[in-house]
């Protein structure tokens, strides 16, 4: 199995995953810290929310998980929520940046 394959088609999933209050997927905001994959295919997501009080809290980790587990050699996926470090505006990608204006 090519790790490096399978963790850009989780990205490519994580992408059409936006939260609710920007209209900017959650990798490009910068919320995916981490993508672990270990070798018997399961899947470990770090990530963080824009804020510990974020109304999608319960949500956005869920999603990820589902659409993580509807890729067909996925065996599992388990998110775990983070707040260290606190996410910042820094850690959105250009793109986002740009789609936000903060560029």
């Amino acid at each position: 199995m090519d790790k490096k394959a399978l963790e850009n088609e989780i990205i490519e999933i994580i992408k059409t995953i936006f939260d609710p209050e920007i209209p900017v997927d959650i990798y490009e905001l910068g919320l995916i810290y981490e993508i672990n994959i270990d070798d018997d295919v399961n899947v470990g997501v770090v990530m963080t929310l824009t804020s510990p009080n974020c109304p999608a809290a319960e949500s956005l980790p869920a999603e990820v998980k589902t659409k993580t587990e509807s890729i067909e050699v996925v065996k599992s996926a388990d998110v775990e929520i983070v707040f260290d470090p606190p996410w910042s505006n820094d850690m959105m990608s250009e793109e986002a940046k740009y789609e936000l204006g903060f560029m």
